[in-house]
């Protein structure tokens, strides 16, 4: 499975965040968190490939972090389906926000998803090392 086609689970959330950028700042809501980076619902999503700098305001605790657009409806539909935002990858966030970050998955469950996919991996490995079908 390539990296590109690989899913990562997500905490859904609702955390305000502070956009800031070359051309100016603006506020936003992220809606869905991973170690690797958020999904940002705003107004005015930047460009794919421009460089952001995140202050985070999550329910208990503010943090910063570096990122680089990934995905962007900036001229597509704003609706339900495909509301207007960006996902941002993150370039650089403290250790610490990570594990914050995982901590919010595993209170969503998310962890007990990961550790059934790889026990059905090992066993599939398993299966196959073993010759069985």
């Amino acid at each position: 499975m390539s990296k590109r086609s690989r899913k990562i689970a997500s905490a859904k959330t609702s955390w305000p965040v502070t956009v800031k950028h070359p051309k100016g700042e603006m506020d936003g809501l992220i809606t869905l968190v991973n170690p690797n980076g958020v999904l940002i619902l705003c107004s005015r999503p930047l460009k794919l490939n421009e460089v952001c700098w995140m202050t985070i305001n999550a329910p208990t605790r503010s943090f910063e972090a570096d990122g680089l657009v990934v995905w962007s409806n900036i001229y597509g539909r704003d609706d339900e389906i495909t509301p207007r935002g960006m996902r941002v990858r993150f370039l650089r966030i403290s250790s610490q926000d990570r594990m914050f970050i995982a901590s919010e998955l595993e209170g969503q469950g998310v962890k007990k998803v990961a550790e059934d996919y790889l026990e059905t991996l090992n066993t599939t490995v398993e299966d196959i090392e073993s010759g069985a079908n």
